[in-house]
């Protein structure tokens, strides 16, 4: 390790006697990872919930992302290098994270009695984010990696096989709970952070934004239960078939597309 590099880490000034701008462009990075996420966050969910409006629905959304309208099959290949990009930024993202987390006893005590002391909504919202983040970090990691390598295990009968038969719905409430309130949080305070949407009167904005994300976090975590729980009276539909994959009917998009294709 240099010298220069030896310095700047220690007392925050780089060789040049220039504050680090090292601090800044890690927060940032923070930042843009995790508005991808967010967002991220709130398109899985409703793709998920597609199972609510019927098996075909749901079916047709895999497919999609599976490329079956370009190549006229499924490549869950597809759906694989998609997944592993994002869990790559979901790592990234939990590293910067970890730069704020409390690395001791002392510290952890130090901030909750600074936090009930000041009564601060944002300060204890920053805490609910901490903890979540926490669970998320060994929640997450699993879902990622189950439909990583079990691409090709996503439908609406394969999809509800892993959540019943396989056992996954116990992790997937928690993850639900924890991607909902960490996710709403952490957009709002991106929000207030970078100033997005103060306009005339920041402190107004602020009490908006935080209706907002209350509003927000009852509508995804609303719309998730509903969908984790079509999943769960699927899968226990079919728990003496597990294994057998979905063959949607003739209303399906999927199947309309195969014979224009084999049509033309």
């Amino acid at each position: 390790m240099e010298k220069a590099d030896i310095i700047e880490s220690l007392t925050g000034v780089s060789g040049e006697r220039k504050k680090s701008r090292l601090p800044a462009k890690l927060d940032f990075y923070q930042s843009a990872t995790g508005l991808f996420l967010g967002l991220f966050m709130w398109a899985h969910m409703i793709f998920v919930s597609s199972i609510l409006l019927g098996y075909n629905a749901m079916y047709d959304i895999t497919k999609m992302f599976e490329g079956q309208f370009i190549f006229g099959e499924g490549k869950p290949i597809l759906v694989s290098i998609s997944v592993f990009i994002v869990f790559m930024i979901f790592i990234t993202h939990a590293g910067l994270a970890m730069r704020k987390f409390p690395i001791n006893y002392r510290q952890y005590k130090t901030f909750k009695t600074n936090m009930n002391l000041m009564e601060h909504d944002d300060t204890k919202m920053w805490f609910i984010q901490a903890y979540t983040g926490f669970a998320m970090f060994f929640l997450g990691s699993v879902h990622l990696y189950t439909i990583m390598t079990q691409a090709d295990k996503i439908g609406p009968y394969a999809s509800s096989d892993r959540v019943v038969s396989n056992w996954f719905w116990p992790l997937y409430i928690l993850l639900l709970l924890a991607v909902e309130f960490h996710g709403a949080i952490g957009l709002y305070r991106l929000c207030v952070k970078w100033g997005w949407f103060d306009g005339d009167n920041p402190r107004e904005t602020r009490k908006n934004l935080k209706k907002a994300k209350k509003v927000v976090t009852a509508i995804f975590l609303t719309l998730g239960a509903l969908s984790l729980a079509a999943y769960i009276k699927i899968g226990i539909s079919h728990r003496d078939k597990v294994g057998q994959r979905y063959v949607p009917t003739t209303s399906s998009i999927s199947i309309q597309y195969n014979k224009t294709i084999k049509a033309v």
